[in-house]
């Protein structure tokens, strides 16, 4: 399964961004999906994921209420729409594929496959 991130860029404080991860070379619906971030000098940490039966959906509680993860079946491809940016969201973001329990949602080891990568900045 190759997943590939894009749509960073720069933003200004309050703006809003939507990501895009395609994914290829496996089966979009037999995977949940997650969104990942790495802030200079920090460890990565969990952002969203939705979960591969239901669609249900979670969020880290920093970005709870601003961003959105969806998902399109049809084209492969999984979303996180990004609004009310902060300067602390900048980071690198991934978006990854796995079948986590529920208790390891947040856990990056639960997902097996990982995209590169895509930088956005929010300028206060």
């Amino acid at each position: 399964v190759q997943l590939q991130a894009f749509g960073g860029g720069l933003v200004q404080a309050g703006g809003s961004l939507r990501l895009s991860c395609a994914v290829s070379g496996g089966s979009f619906s037999g995977y949940g999906w997650g969104w990942f971030r790495q802030a200079p000098g920090k460890e990565r940490e969990f952002v969203a994921t939705i979960r591969r039966s239901g669609g249900r959906t979670y969020y880290a509680n920093s970005v709870e209420g601003r961003f959105t993860m969806t998902r399109d079946n049809a084209k492969n491809t999984v979303y996180l729409q990004m609004n009310n940016l902060e300067p602390e969201d900048t980071a690198v973001y991934y978006c990854a594929a796995g079948n986590p329990i529920l208790s390891e949602i947040r856990n990056q080891r639960s997902y097996y496959y990982w995209g590169q990568g895509t930088q956005f900045t929010v300028s206060s």
